[in-house]
């Protein structure tokens, strides 16, 4: 399931979650964990109107970071303080 969120961002539409997956397989996989996930973030986040809706698009982009500078820039981009640690501590990629 977890491998499956970080496929890709999900968007916030009203109180529904879109999740966009590359493929039926992963639709299928994420869906038998559906409920159990649905239930969890209606309860912690009390809102009894969320919902998850599923969207596969076969022509997504898997972003991968090959190479350690792509890695380090896919890490920065989530996380900016990551430049000011590397500074900081005169690290290399």
């Amino acid at each position: 399931m977890e491998a499956l969120l970080l496929i890709n961002d999900p968007k916030l539409d009203g109180t529904t979650i879109v999740h966009e997956l590359p493929n039926e397989g992963s639709k299928m996989d994420f869906e038998s964990g559906l409920h159990d996930l649905v239930g969890y973030l209606r309860g912690k986040l009390h809102n009894h109107d969320l919902n998850i809706r599923l969207v596969v698009n076969e022509k997504m982009e898997t972003k991968r970071a090959f190479t350690p500078q792509d890695r380090y820039n896919r890490l920065n981009q989530i996380n900016p303080q990551l430049d000011t640690l590397r500074r900081t501590f005169d690290l290399d990629f």
